[in-house]
């Protein structure tokens, strides 16, 4: 007997799975920071190939893979407020991905990192759809945060970009830790948020990269590789650096209905540095 199943089912192609893959974010309004360059750049070009229309915002012009360029200072409250006015229609998602290096003093970093971030993303919230996914750039250099959670909480307590001057002198930010904490205070505020906009069904993850190699790298590896490094030493060849196109299918994926079930997470993208660490820690 012929099993009739069997005889109609035909594996997917290759071609097929790209189709498919390619149209599953069709009809899809995403919202882009920091898509002129690195990984937001990656992420509005795989975007824009899988069906999504983007919204570049950033503060450098973008010319590729966006379908709307808005110009943005995420250290300027007028401006981004300017900035989102500009957005007439809604979204399907928020890719908070635009940011700067530890090179930069303190005010600006935790300003753009974290405070314009946050301020952004809570003006969006009206210009977003009912189940829209809000994906945070956070970093392997936020992974201290269950140590640093007071700090994170007063750091939350800042509302304006003018006070962030007082707020780093009062708990005695620097250089050494301005960057860590923004990307601490990320991963907390994501956390912290995962239902605060239940009535729109809106859900909120992180993703935490380690060290890419970006345009800002090199500040990377100058500033903030060596304090990990002293920190969290691991034996052996940890991995290489990552790229953009490693990063990006994981926040486009969090953007897509297929990962509707996750919500206040924060995912480590790092090709096994994390667990190097910890295999070194637990002598494993």
């Amino acid at each position: 007997m012929i099993n009739r199943l069997a005889v109609n089912y035909f594996p997917p192609s290759l071609e097929n799975i790209h189709l498919i893959l390619n149209s599953m974010l069709e009809n899809k309004t995403i919202i882009v920071t920091g898509a002129a360059s690195g990984i937001g750049a990656e992420t509005a070009k795989l975007l824009k190939e899988r069906g999504a229309t983007v919204i570049a915002f950033d503060r450098n012009p973008v010319t590729e893979n966006c379908d709307q360029y808005i110009q943005i200072d995420l250290a300027n409250e007028e401006s981004i407020r300017a900035a989102v006015a500009q957005f007439e229609g809604t979204a399907d998602a928020l890719c908070n991905i635009a940011g700067v290096p530890p090179t930069l003093p303190p005010v600006p970093v935790i300003q753009i990192n974290f405070i314009g971030l946050r301020l952004f993303t809570e003006l969006c919230i009206p210009k977003l759809n009912d189940g829209a996914s809000i994906v945070n750039l956070a970093s392997l250099a936020g992974g201290n945060w269950r140590n640093t959670i007071d700090l994170c909480k007063a750091l939350f307590e800042v509302k304006s970009m003018d006070d962030v001057s007082a707020f780093v002198e009062a708990n005695g930010i620097n250089e050494e830790n301005c960057y860590e904490l923004t990307k601490e205070a990320v991963i907390v505020w994501t956390m912290q948020n995962w239902d605060t906009w239940r009535d729109k069904n809106i859900r909120i993850n992180a993703v935490s990269p380690s060290a890419v190699k970006t345009p800002i790298f090199d500040d990377f590896m100058e500033a903030l590789a060596p304090r990990m490094k002293a920190k969290s030493p691991v034996k052996g060849t940890p991995p290489m650096p990552g790229t953009a196109d490693k990063i990006a299918p994981i926040v486009t994926f969090l953007c897509s209905d297929d990962s509707e079930w996750l919500n206040g997470i924060n995912i480590v993208v790092d090709g096994g540095l994390f667990a190097a660490r910890q295999k070194l820690v637990f002598d494993l």
